[in-house]
């Protein structure tokens, strides 16, 4: 699809920005049909036998332009953007006030003292328990949109699998550039360019559990209201994060550049 691109600025400094820290990225095998959903028909999406790939990243930064906060990226898929492709983000939730404005406000139970046995896994802050201390790390995510709070989904994360002396594996540079935006929040579509630095390394793929209703309803196109409109997308990210996971990736000494997003229209 030929676009015309427009850089636009943000509310941090300069670009481009800087963020460290560590993450998880799990890819998922998604329906074609829910990542269809988030994604405009200009685009078109990278699928075989009725599935794309999508997932989610979960960072946490200790250094950033907004200071010290945390993160989950819902993505729905991958689409075609000559001469490669793209990740589409479908749903970004922060819990740092300073960068919601990038994302959505994430809350949940208060947060634990770190401990240090617990390697990568004990920065994240998403309000955590450990439902098993020797093994289980518990991540509870809620949307918060005004005084209204609504619950995504619980995330379970191995520890035994980044204990402190454990190999971090290789250190890599990639390039991870996304789509985002077309939102109640930002109409526009964006695409963000960032490059990571870090040590990565596969681990055992987190648990997600949460309720879903019925698919086939959610993705009905009889007409709806703005409000049962954000409650589907809301729902049908629910079925990304619950989607079946295929391979889960552990990023350590994370360094992420993350250029300014450019506004991205169609061509006529």
């Amino acid at each position: 699809m030929d676009v015309d691109e427009r850089r636009i600025s943000s509310g941090y400094a300069k670009p481009p920005w800087i963020f460290k820290g560590s993450a998880l990225y799990q890819i998922h095998l998604v329906k074609a049909a829910t990542a269809r959903a988030f994604i405009p028909k200009e685009f078109r999406l990278v699928e075989a036998f009725g599935y794309t790939l999508g997932g989610f990243f979960l960072a946490s930064y200790d250094d950033s332009p907004a200071g010290v906060f945390d993160e989950l990226v819902v993505i729905a898929g991958i689409v075609w953007n000559p001469p490669t492709s793209c990740a589409w983000a479908a749903r970004v939730l922060v819990n740092s006030d300073e960068a919601c404005h990038h994302g959505r406000k994430i809350t949940a139970v208060p947060k634990r003292k770190r401990n240090r046995a617990f390697g990568f896994l004990d920065t994240f802050g998403l309000g955590t328990t450990l439902a098993h201390p020797e093994d289980l790390m518990e991540v509870k995510v809620s949307e918060v949109d005004a005084a209204a709070s609504a619950d995504i989904c619980n995330i379970q994360i191995r520890s035994d699998e980044t204990k402190v002396g454990n190999w971090m594996g290789p250190a890599i540079k990639m390039a991870l550039p996304s789509f985002s935006g077309n939102t109640k929040y930002y109409s526009n579509l964006l695409k963000y360019s960032c490059h990571l630095h870090c040590r990565v390394r596969p681990v055992r793929p987190a648990v997600v559990s949460g309720a879903l209703e019925d698919e086939t309803e959610i993705l009905s196109e009889c007409k709806q209201t703005s409000q049962e409109m954000l409650e589907n997308e809301r729902r049908l990210s629910i079925a990304v994060m619950l989607s079946k996971p295929i391979i889960a990736l552990q990023f350590k000494c994370l360094t992420m550049q993350v250029e300014a997003p450019v506004v991205i229209h169609p061509s006529k």
